[in-house]
């Protein structure tokens, strides 16, 4: 049982933010900003494609719902979404309030090469 299925059971704490019949918003216990915040569903799945098209697009909407709520309560520019999913073994997005890039950990590595990426664009296509 992951850490999150043991919240929808009620077995561990947390800081609930929103819920509803299926699906469960709450404060990251290890925030990148205040009120970063884990949208969840409540039945366990992962990775989080493998929801089907109505219950990914619910999910979709729940988080926006929840950005929405953030946003009106945190003096943010914008609410940054994050899907990771290596955290924990049940699907999850990180809403998270953002004044601007220094405040959310992106961009990520060195600029790739284009010959490179026009090498990896094919491939992807091919597929």
């Amino acid at each position: 049982m992951t850490i999150f299925e043991r919240i929808v059971a009620g077995e561990i704490p947390c800081h609930k933010v929103w819920e509803s019949d299926e699906f469960l918003a709450f404060l990251d216990i290890r925030p990148v900003a205040p009120g970063h915040t884990l949208v969840i569903p409540k039945n366990a799945i992962d990775p989080v494609f493998a929801m089907d098209d109505e219950a990914y697009q619910r999910f979709l909407l729940a988080a926006k719902k929840v950005a929405e709520i953030l946003k009106t309560k945190i003096h943010c520019e914008r609410i940054c979404m994050s899907v990771v999913g290596f955290e924990v073994p049940h699907a999850h997005i990180h809403l998270i309030p953002a004044r601007g890039m220094s405040d959310f950990p992106w961009p990520g590595g060195a600029p790739a090469k284009a010959e490179d990426l026009a090498k990896l664009s094919e491939k992807l296509r091919a597929l």
